[in-house]
Parts: structure tokens; C-alpha cells; sequence
């Protein structure tokens, strides 16, 4: 059984935790005065809230019951998403049934997945992946369609029988299997932020324009997006997103600066190492550099509609506190559960429905007190790039994300990039985006994201060789 708390007021949660004020968790650079921005400055929502609509659609589904069956389509189905997903699947095949995966380069995981729950099709990263595969299924007398590369991942979106798409491949490559989904009709659970965050300018006119349910899959989105269950339209005032502060959350500025001068070795294994959750690789460095904060910054703006001067980010340890919102009477709504990323996703493939899991209850009494805290500016300057992305708007956030991915593989390949190189290779590939025409703020197609995507991933890759080598030194200053 899991226990999601909905705290309506703060002045109960704050009888167990430090306390703290709306100020106090403001940066210093993106200040919002005390009364909300003007609503013409938000955007309409991806996400099912902030609409008559939405509310009426709520209702609908709760009061049908639980007695649903749903097809899901696995998107990275090898991986930590795709693996905990299937975790549900396994726990409540009354209600789901996985009929299509895509997986990458785990295809032994992916046939021992594949003769468990007999999907209709699957696919794998390469044509060789694809053929040995299918000899394995062929060994053990199991039909199963196999495809490969990004049109297989495309396929799988597409399988006529699945009717959600849970989202939990990485980066980019997730961006255009999610829009053949929408178009045709498939309700989307979202663990991939890269869709929204790159491709937001297509994603959200796509999602109403099929009226498909676009359902946040990570915990923090999908807390926000729990607290928002019932509030009425415009309700909302502003959105808190809640980090853990990732590996170096203990160090002050100088001391991380001083360690990754000193000893690169050391941040190169820490810097991979999250200390509450257990993710993938990537969101883990990610959480490192707390860039993961910022992209999660621009997909709340796509998926809830605030204005960026709305969202907040406050560090909290503990990651139990997984967001929170303020509604326009000033009262905080919060959802709190233990690290596990199975809680945000059981919601995101049941919603509206609660169902009943057999997970560890959250018990405050156990955890003792909760904290917050800002976040250090200066010692995460990823923040701050991830707001001036998103408010420049258009492929501007595509570039960032694109750069982002970039470097963050070349640090965890062990190239030699350091780990204050990270947010100056992004910061450098904003800047040259706009000289060589690559921002673009007016009808940016699907094409103009991908061309984006594509030129900040070179101009990373040349720029980390050059200061590997040392023939510049001088080019990320």
C-alpha cells in the first residue's frame, strides 16, 4: 500500500519540518513579486488542469471506478523507468497489460521481457540486436513483430493495441515516437522531459489539437500535478519544484570548485552517484549539476501553463516533499511519498484512480523533520541558463537540452571534460546558436527542433575535443 499526503496548508507540514518563507526560496537572479504575474503570461496547459474541462474530465474518469484495463506501450522498457513500470504491470495485470517495448542495447533483458508479457512487437536499437532477437523468440517458439532503430521505437509508439505510451526512454530521440502517439490518439505518460522541454512548441498544440491525457511520470510533475486534482480554473498561483540538491548537495560552492580542481577523479564518481533515488546515468549527473531542476523548470511551464517567474525551485534533502503549489489564496498544497519512482508512475497509467499497491506507507514519524532551501546560483549556473532558455522560448530550449545531453555523455564517457565544463559548453552553445541562426521564436515546426538539436550536439562534441586536446584553452572562459 503507498499513502500520497495532500497537505492543504503549510502550517501543517511545517510542524514537522524547518521552516520557510515564500521569499526565502526565491533565486536571487529570477525574483516574482509577492502577487502572481498577469495570467496573460501563462500559456494554456498540456496536462489535464486549469479548465472546465479538465475538471469535468476528472470527475468522469473517477466516478467510473477502477475496474479499467489498459494497454500500455513501453518506451525504454529495459531501463529504470521501463523496468518499474513493468513492476506495476506485474503487480496489478488486472488493470494493465504490456503490448508493445522498445528497448536499447539490453536485448537479453528485453526477450526475458518479451516472454513474460508477450507484447505484440518490440524493438531494438540495431538491425543485428533485432536479428538475434528474433533467433532467441524463435529458439523459445514465441511470435513477437521485431524492429529496430528510431522508426522501431516509432512502431512501437504506434501499436494499434496499446492505447497509453509510457515515455521512459531518454533525451530527445523520445520527441518524435511521442508525436505519432498523439496523432493517433494515444494518452501519453510522460517520463521522458526532454519531449516537452525540446519540443514543447509542437507538443502542446498537438496534445489539444487530438485531445489526448498528457500525464506527468516523474515525481516531481506528477506531485504538481496530483496537488492540482480538483482545483478550480485559474486557481493556481504559483508552482514549487522540490530538489534533492544531487551528489555535491553538502558542498559549498568553494569546496566543489576546489575538489573538482583538485581531484577530477573524485567528482567524476561521485558526480554520478544520486543519493535518495535510483535513476539512470544521465538524470543522475544531471541531478549533479541540478540542470535536472532547471529542464524540469521548463516542463512545468509546458505542462501546467505558469509563467516562468511562477515556478520556484526549493532544495530539500529528504526528496519526501516531491512539489508543491501555491493557489491564489496564498494556501500550499503538497505530495509527499518515499523516493520511489513507482508511486508518480502507478498515477500517471491509473489516473484519476488510486489503486491499491503493496509499497512501503510514508511515516513521518520515522523520517523526523524535513528541510528547505534555496538553491546556490553561483554554485549551479545551470539554473539560471535552463530560465533564460525557456524565456528566450522557441528551439532555445531544444539547443539547451541538446548541449546538455551532449556534455553530460562526454563527462560520463571520461574524456577529460570537467565538471564545471558542463553549464560553460551550454552556456557557449546558447550564444552561438543565435549567430548562426539557429534560434528561431516564430512557427517552429518539428524540423527546426531537430536541425537545433542537431547543431548544439556537434558544436559540443567540437568544442570538448578542442579543449581536451588543449588547442584552446581559452574557449569556454
Amino acid at each position: 500500500m503507498y499513502i500520497f499526503l495532500s497537505v492543504i496548508s503549510m502550517l501543517v507540514l511545517m510542524s514537522a519540518v524547518k521552516a520557510f518563507t515564500p521569499s526565502s526560496i526565491r533565486s536571487t537572479r529570477y525574483v516574482s513579486s509577492k502577487s502572481a504575474v498577469p495570467r496573460d503570461l501563462w500559456i494554456p496547459p498540456s496536462a489535464p488542469v486549469d479548465s472546465e474541462a479538465a475538471l469535468q474530465l476528472t470527475l468522469k474518469k473517477s466516478l467510473e471506478g477502477a475496474t479499467f484495463k489498459k494497454n500500455l506501450a513501453i518506451l525504454g522498457s529495459t531501463g529504470s523507468i521501463g523496468t518499474q513500470t513493468l513492476d506495476i504491470v506485474r503487480a496489478k495485470p488486472e488493470n494493465f497489460a504490456a503490448v508493445a517495448l522498445s528497448a536499447g542495447r539490453n536485448i537479453n533483458l528485453l526477450v526475458e521481457q518479451i516472454k513474460e508479457f508477450r507484447p505484440v512487437c518490440a524493438s531494438t536499437q540495431t538491425h543485428k540486436d533485432a536479428d538475434a532477437v528474433r533467433a532467441m523468440l524463435k529458439d523459445a517458439g514465441i511470435k513477437c513483430d521485431i524492429f529496430h532503430g528510431i522508426d522501431g521505437v516509432d512502431e512501437v509508439a504506434k501499436c494499434a493495441e496499446a492505447d497509453t505510451v509510457v515515455t521512459g526512454i531518454v533525451g530527445a530521440v523520445g520527441l518524435q515516437p511521442t508525436m505519432s502517439a498523439i496523432r493517433l490518439g494515444k494518452d501519453i505518460a510522460l517520463a521522458n522531459k526532454e519531449t516537452l522541454i525540446s519540443g514543447g512548441p509542437v507538443i502542446n498544440p498537438l496534445v489539444k489539437e487530438f485531445g489526448v491525457n498528457l500525464l506527468p511520470a516523474d515525481s516531481e510533475h506528477s506531485a504538481i500535478f496530483q496537488s492540482l486534482q480538483g482545483c478550480p480554473p485559474e486557481g493556481l498561483r504559483r508552482v514549487i519544484l522540490t530538489a534533492s540538491g544531487g551528489a555535491f548537495r553538502d558542498f559549498s560552492k568553494d569546496e566543489l570548485f576546489n575538489l573538482c580542481r583538485d581531484d577530477p577523479a573524485a567528482v567524476q564518481k561521485k558526480a554520478t552517484t544520486h543519493p535518495n533515488w535510483d535513476m539512470g546515468a544521465k538524470i543522475t549527473l544531471d541531478s549533479a549539476t541540478m540542470c535536472n531542476k532547471g529542464l524540469e523548470v521548463i516542463e512545468a511551464h509546458y505542462l501546467f501553463g505558469a509563467a516562468y517567474d511562477d515556478i520556484d525551485i526549493v532544495v530539500h534533502p529528504q526528496s519526501i516533499v516531491h512539489s508543491m503549489v501555491e493557489m491564489q489564496d496564498t494556501s500550499v498544497i503538497s505530495q509527499m511519498g518515499w523516493a520511489d519512482m513507482r508511486l508518480p508512475l502507478v498515477y500517471a497509467v491509473s489516473w484519476p484512480q488510486r489503486l491499491r499497491m503493496d509499497f512501503k506507507p510514508l511515516d513521518l514519524a520515522e523520517i523526523g523533520s524535513l528541510t528547505f532551501k534555496a538553491p546556490d546560483h553561483k554554485k549551479y549556473p545551470c539554473i539560471n541558463l535552463c530560465y533564460e532558455a525557456g524565456r528566450a522560448g522557441g528551439t532555445m530550449t531544444a539547443i539547451l537540452n541538446a548541449a546538455n545531453e551532449a556534455a553530460n555523455e562526454k563527462f560520463r564517457e571520461n574524456v577529460g571534460l570537467g565538471f564545471l565544463d558542463i553549464p560553460k559548453l551550454i552556456e557557449a552553445s546558447m550564444e552561438a546558436a543565435k549567430d548562426e541562426g539557429l534560434y528561431k521564436t516564430d512557427d517552429v515546426t518539428l524540423d527546426d527542433i531537430l536541425a537545433g538539436d542537431n547543431w548544439a550536439r556537434e558544436f559540443v562534441a567540437g568544442k570538448t575535443e578542442k579543449l581536451v586536446k588543449g588547442q584552446n584553452p581559452q574557449i569556454l572562459v
